[in-house]
């Protein structure tokens, strides 16, 4: 059974910092690209970053651009999304996603696996 599982959201003023962390389970970790995604209130889902399967390439949404990070550990089966300098417009659930061997691709569509999804609240 595959399972991703986020978990480090919540509240936090603006400015301030969260790390995000999803562990994934049930696949070969390594041999997927993952990817977060954000579903802001009253809003549709929106690409934040991913990283492809090898580690070796990166894309992120031009919103979260400089103050986000997306990083993985292969070893700990585990994506994480470093967010710094928050914004009250951040608010919103986060979901990891995997994709199969999947190319960087913002495309909610390009990935299989989802996450129940983690809340951050960014106060102003």
């Amino acid at each position: 059974q595959v399972r991703l599982e986020e978990s480090g959201g919540g509240p936090v003023q603006a400015g301030g910092s969260l790390r995000l962390s999803c562990v994934v389970s049930g696949v070969t970790f390594s041999s997927y690209t993952m990817g977060w995604f954000r579903d802001p209130p009253g809003r549709a889902r929106e690409f934040v970053a991913s990283i492809r399967w090898s580690g070796d390439d990166t894309h992120y949404a031009d919103s979260v651009k400089g103050r986000f990070t997306i990083s993985r550990d292969n070893a700990k089966n585990t994506v994480y999304l470093q967010m710094n300098s928050l914004r009250p417009e951040d608010t919103a659930d986060y979901f990891c996603a995997a994709a199969h061997y999947g190319a960087i691709t913002l495309s909610e569509f390009a990935y299989t696996y989802w996450g129940q999804g983690a809340q951050v609240t960014v106060s102003s």
